[in-house]
């Protein structure tokens, strides 16, 4: 029987600019504080905010710079400098701005700062003797006007490719909000794409990889969409649904996500989602939106339209029951989907249901397992493995499984140990002790936990175990990290003159445990060498004042197990 409960939120309709259609939001923004933070015109993105990504939601929106860096970046707003932040990956160089509407921007993977910013960034990493830095200025240091230069797009950190992460937080609270609720104005009059339903017969059980699902093909067009060649499904038992959407604006698009999904049975809404803003501590849980053993084994991105028991996130509202239904014998339905993108443009999708007892899937029989409640404190452990899964890690509850395997013939001091699968996400991770054989008492400093595809997660030695805190399940052993890091001169060898060169370049990489550290010294004095993880890039732009003559160049690059490589270089400037 179709369930009745009180609605959970009271959805607020608000318009985003004259002549925009309503989309759901809890709060009314500003919508003329904020100028945009590029003049390229007309503005088009190449990723929406909270677009699905691996295990994150996307923070901000992706504004495309004509696959070219260098672009103006202005303060959409007066205010002041409130961080400055350099990383190896991540938003690389990045910019906070405080203003006094109570919102902070962000811009991301910048090329480079104005020289103001520029010359208090340096003198941090001087000061610190370190590439990375994450600086906060006060309100005096840096203020900034609305309309400011204060950076150049680029490419830095981990973007896939020139573009603009621009981000408008709460500044208290720290959660990120949809920029375009702010004014921020994209061409937009094309309705979001619906390409396919799905239907989860969950029959009272925990969602999981074993959940029976059922694919419908859908067709249509211009916002008006229906199920091809079916107009109603018999259904029983309790159900839920799932929808494959994206969203594309007017001119230069990228394949962007959804604003919102609602799904009405007999017009009453059962289920919302809404992504006006979200926690940046939540934001794994996207694993939870989707179905994510379809996104591993075919990358095909289906969002629930029912919501797991763990599931953390604070885009849901009108719920009723958590989208989980049953519809009662004998009765037919009228079932709505309504997708909206953050201009308001809506697209439907309409079919029938008919409920029917005999229509019932029963659910796919589980290996035998340990009962893991999703709320409490779970253990598992034998005379070789321990593993501890604190609360607020699993979705759903879980059917634990376990599994030991031969270890592997290089490099290996434990078995195989298979926890569970990964299969089933993790909202944070989970504690891993695994038993080390004797030989490896003369590594122990060099131990490190690595699942089956040698990569690394962490780990210490202590009273006879590895202990790491893997971020999936998957099947781990213990190894060593006894290689240095690698260092490859691109520009630079023995003996060479360095006139009328602006930088030296290297390559640096590691085996496994991962890049700790890197120093550079000319003529014994420490100087700033710039890092691009993506690319592996290592770089020092030489002083303009450096005297003329020989110089002598120490590079020393360390991994996470203290594995160290240095590199001396004379040259000529």
């Amino acid at each position: 029987m179709f369930r009745s409960y009180t609605l959970l939120f009271c959805l607020t309709c608000f318009s985003l600019s004259a002549g925009a259609q309503q989309i759901f939001s809890t709060n009314k923004y500003p919508l003329v504080d904020f100028r945009p933070p590029l003049d390229i015109s007309p503005p088009a993105l190449a990723g929406s905010f909270g677009e699905i990504r691996p295990n994150h939601f996307h923070s901000g929106i992706d504004y495309r710079t004509n696959q070219q860096e260098g672009y103006p970046v202005y303060a959409v707003a007066d205010g002041y400098i409130s961080r400055v932040r350099i990383q190896n990956s991540g938003f690389g160089l990045a910019l906070y701005i405080n203003h006094p509407n109570g919102y902070t921007t962000v811009y991301g993977h910048l090329q480079r700062f104005n020289p103001k910013i520029a010359q208090f960034a340096e003198k941090a990493e001087y000061a610190k003797k370190s590439f990375e830095i994450d600086e906060f200025p006060s309100a005096l240091t840096i203020p900034v006007h609305k309309g400011d230069l204060i950076a150049w797009s680029g490419n830095r950190g981990s973007s896939g490719g020139p573009h603009l992460h621009f981000e408008v937080r709460d500044t208290k609270t720290e959660a990120t909000i949809n920029p375009q609720l702010f004014g921020l104005e994209i061409p937009d009059n094309i309705p979001p794409v619906i390409y396919a339903m799905y239907v989860y017969r969950l029959n009272n059980k925990a969602f999981n990889e074993f959940t029976p699902k059922q694919y419908f093909q859908v067709s249509g067009s211009a916002g008006k969409y229906h199920l091809n060649q079916v107009t109603t499904i018999h259904l029983g038992g309790e159900v839920g649904f799932g929808i494959t959407v994206t969203d594309k604006h007017n001119g230069a698009s990228g394949t962007n996500g959804v604003y919102s999904i609602e799904l009405e049975v007999d017009g009453k809404s059962v289920y919302t989602s809404a992504l006006e803003k979200f926690k940046f501590e939540n934001s794994k849980a996207v694993n939870s939106h989707i179905d994510y053993p379809a996104y591993l084994n075919t990358k095909r991105v289906i969002q629930k339209s029912f919501v797991d028991p763990g599931n953390p996130l604070q885009i849901y509202f009108n719920l009723v029951n958590n989208g989980r239904i049953e519809f009662q014998d004998g009765k037919t339905y009228a079932v709505k989907y309504i997708i909206s993108d953050a201009k308001g443009n809506q697209s439907t999708l309409e079919f029938n249901v008919k409920g029917d007892a005999k229509a019932i899937i029963a659910s796919k029989e589980q290996p035998a397992g340990i009962l893991f409640p999703y709320n409490q404190n779970n253990e598992f452990s034998n005379n070789e493995v321990k593993v501890i899964i604190p609360p607020g890690n699993l979705y759903n509850d879980l059917n634990f499984t376990y599994a030991q395997h031969p270890k592997p013939a290089v490099n290996a001091f434990s078995a195989v140990h298979q926890i569970h699968n990964a299969q089933t996400p993790l909202h944070t991770g989970f504690e891993l002790w695994i038993k080390a054989d004797s030989a490896l008492l003369k590594y122990k400093d060099k131990a490190v936990i690595v699942n089956t595809g040698r990569g690394s997660q962490g780990g210490y030695f202590e009273n006879g175990y590895v202990k790491a805190k893997p971020r999936t399940f998957g099947s781990y052993f213990i190894s060593i990290d006894t290689i240095a890091p690698t260092i490859s001169p691109v520009n630079i060898s023995q003996g060479k003159s360095m006139k009328g060169i602006s930088k030296m370049i290297f390559k640096i990489r590691d085996n496994l445990s991962g890049i700790k550290s890197f120093n550079g010294y000319i003529d014994g004095k420490w100087v700033l060498m710039e890092f691009d993880a993506k690319t592996a890039t290592l770089w020092h732009s030489f002083d303009p004042q450096l005297s003329p003559g020989k110089h002598s160049l120490k590079l020393i690059v360390d991994d996470v197990k203290n594995n160290s490589r240095s590199l001396s270089i004379d040259f000529y400037k």
